[in-house]
């Protein structure tokens, strides 16, 4: 009787769906097709850090120049927490953050953080977006089958 489960995990092992497995050939890969129609992803950016602020920017960057992704991508912004200082107008981003809005990146910051912090709209960007929670868009976009990505 011992040996049954043994005798089982033999005949499993060398079943024709564990001998057809193949090494996959790296040059013969080129990542994933990108056959629907649309993509969603939201990014989500509650850190103050610039390292980490500037890695995100360069993220939706790079997801927005995927040649599979051309024409096809929906991005938003979620920042909350101490992501709020990426819409600060005193902070560097202005730029970078026009550039992505003009690629149609949605920029949207919680107003639960700026309530909590007692940060006034005068004290950022004039073009930004805003939601009443960071993590409710978040909870609602991805019920919509929204990507969340988190850097």
């Amino acid at each position: 009787m011992k040996a049954l489960p043994v005798l089982a995990f033999v005949f499993l092992l060398s079943s024709p769906v564990f001998a057809q497995v193949k090494k996959q050939d790296p040059a013969a890969f080129h990542g994933a097709l990108a056959d629907a129609k649309v993509y969603k992803v939201v990014y989500q950016l509650n850190s103050s850090d610039d390292k980490v602020i500037t890695a995100t920017l360069r993220n939706i960057k790079n997801a927005l120049a995927d040649p599979r992704l051309k024409n096809k991508l929906e991005v938003e912004l979620v920042a909350h927490g101490g992501g709020v200082e990426l819409f600060r107008k005193t902070n560097p981003y202005e730029t970078q953050l026009r550039e992505l809005q003009d690629s149609g990146v949605i920029l949207a910051e919680c107003e639960n953080t700026m309530r909590e912090r007692k940060i006034g709209k005068e004290e950022l960007f004039d073009f930004i977006s805003y939601v009443p929670s960071g993590n409710g868009e978040i909870i609602i976009r991805q019920q919509q089958g929204w990507g969340i990505i988190h850097p």
